[in-house]
């Protein structure tokens, strides 16, 4: 058997008295591509910065090519070829694709004066490695997220990287992205490089992977070829037990009953043109399609944010005109972004504040608030929700992402929305409470008559949830099915002939 790059014995880690790790063992053979799963809070986190230098072990011992290294640092994990690729990529914003790609080689080599054209040549040649086309001219903030994560692979493999650690690599991704992607880490396994494939994607680390290591609660709990695997057992191994579940049944309402959102003619010329879609109570419809389809743009004019529109929104039977962010609330809208970090949440502000962000105004009475009746409210969305937190007056950003995102949705929810539209709901959250959140937003449709489009990707996701899908592609629908009446595997062929 060939000798591990990287081998973990034993390892150990605590974090003022709470253990992250606890003997936990891992090698990573050459050239391997190796799955690391877990649920958020499991641990992989900590984990990966120790194999980074970033944090030191408290007990156990690191190996590369089976020799001992004490006090591992971040340098020292990079001069023996380890980077990290976390799912923020680090990247300079404001800088250009070239000069994200040499900043690094002309701080090492301590360069004082900026040669462009050097520059330049080793910005094409680390693109040329990876066989794309990169406009390295555009600043990288201007750069779609599978964009800027191909500028991180390849500023990794300009460090003469061994070991490419991808921290959940394909949340923001679309399935064509993600292809692209596997392609790009099967080009990196075949250079003899190794790849550590950190995800909760199931079917993606089937996918990619020749070795799957969960781990739970910090410890190992299953380990293996990939071949041993399959979706009920990595689920089993991640959460603990089994989450399968019925798909979404929906009860049709008597036809009496108006359509909860009804659009006819809805165009915002250059983005999305002559929509027509009814949703009744308590129905979930999902919409589906590639990057760049207009779905995203659809959500916003629901959400008062494309007042440029076209056509008519009617909400349970009335015409409606949503100009404003303010006007869909009124009117009983409520929209969870695909980003919550950066459009959902107020990250250094208590659960409590953003749980109540949407609310204040009704709650206040003469520009006073009344504090009873806030504090009643935010603990009553945190019981609804499920949130797991022991107060309020935690910051958001502590909690795990399906928690986040259960406060987003805690948040519109405390509204009293009647429509609901989520983009990418469980974008980033791990099995478990992509599970909770998929059983709540059930939960009140059939309970509450919520109507809800759910904005997604993940084809599993909407053949379990929804009642009907719908095919939107150049701003268009071109196509519904009765999710019943499909398989995931077919809605897959179908998005993936659009182009």
């Amino acid at each position: 058997m060939p000798t591990p790059l990287i081998e973990l014995r034993h390892v150990g880690k605590s974090f003022a008295g709470v253990r992250a790790l606890d003997d936990l063992s891992l090698a990573l053979d050459p050239g391997e591509i190796h799955c690391l799963a877990g649920e958020n809070g499991s641990g992989k986190s900590t984990l990966i910065k120790i194999i980074s230098g970033v944090y030191q072990p408290d007990q156990g011992e690191i190996l590369f090519e089976g020799h001992p290294v004490k006090a591992l640092t971040p340098i020292g994990a990079i001069a023996r070829g380890v980077q990290v690729i976390f799912q923020d990529f680090s990247l300079f914003g404001n800088l250009t694709v070239a000069e994200n790609l040499a900043l690094s080689n002309e701080l090492r080599d301590k360069r004082r004066i900026v040669n462009w054209r050097r520059v330049r040549a080793l910005a094409e040649q680390a693109v040329a490695q990876l066989g794309v086309a990169l406009d390295l001219d555009t600043d990288v903030e201007r750069l779609p997220t599978a964009g800027r994560q191909l500028v991180a692979i390849a500023r990794a493999l300009m460090a003469n990287a061994r070991l490419i650690i991808m921290d959940e690599p394909t949340t923001a991704l679309t399935r064509k992205e993600v292809e692209t992607l596997f392609r790009i880490v099967r080009d990196i396994q075949a250079r003899g490089i190794s790849v550590l494939f950190v995800s909760h994607k199931m079917r993606e680390m089937l996918e990619i992977s020749e070795r799957i290591t969960v781990i739970r609660n910090g410890r190992l709990v299953a380990s293996g070829p990939t071949a041993g695997f399959d979706e009920t057992s990595v689920t089993r191994a991640m959460t603990g037990h089994d989450l399968a579940g019925d798909p979404y049944v929906w009860a049709a309402r008597p036809e009496s009953v108006p359509p909860r959102l009804h659009v006819s003619g809805l165009t915002v010329p250059g983005l999305f043109s002559d929509l027509e879609l009814s949703v009744q109570p308590g129905e979930i419809v999902g919409i589906s399609g590639l990057l760049g389809s207009g779905r995203t743009e659809f959500a916003l004019a629901l959400f008062g944010m494309r007042p440029d529109y076209q056509g008519s929104i009617r909400i349970d039977g009335q015409e409606v005109r949503l100009d404003t962010v303010q006007d869909a609330i009124a009117h009983g809208i409520a929209y969870v972004p695909e980003d919550r970090l950066t459009e959902g949440l107020f990250l250094s502000q208590t659960i409590n504040r953003n749980l109540l962000a949407a609310s204040y105004d009704r709650i206040a009475r003469h520009g006073l608030l009344d504090l009873a009746q806030a504090g009643a409210m935010a603990q009553a969305a945190i019981r609804d929700m499920q949130i797991a937190t022991p107060t309020g007056e935690r910051p958001v950003i502590e909690l795990s992402g399906g928690n986040q995102q259960r406060v987003v949705i805690g948040r519109w929810l405390a509204t009293q929305a009647r429509i609901l539209v989520l983009n990418g709901p469980t974008v980033g959250v791990d099995i478990g409470s992509k599970a909770g959140i998929h059983h709540k937003i059930r939960d009140l449709a059939q309970s509450q008559g919520l109507a809800v489009l759910m904005i997604s990707d993940d084809v599993p996701e909407l053949v379990a949830n929804c009642n009907r899908i719908v095919l939107m592609h150049r701003g268009r629908f071109i196509g519904e099915v009765a999710a019943a009446d499909t398989t995931e595997a077919a809605v897959s062929e179908q998005l993936k002939g659009l182009t």
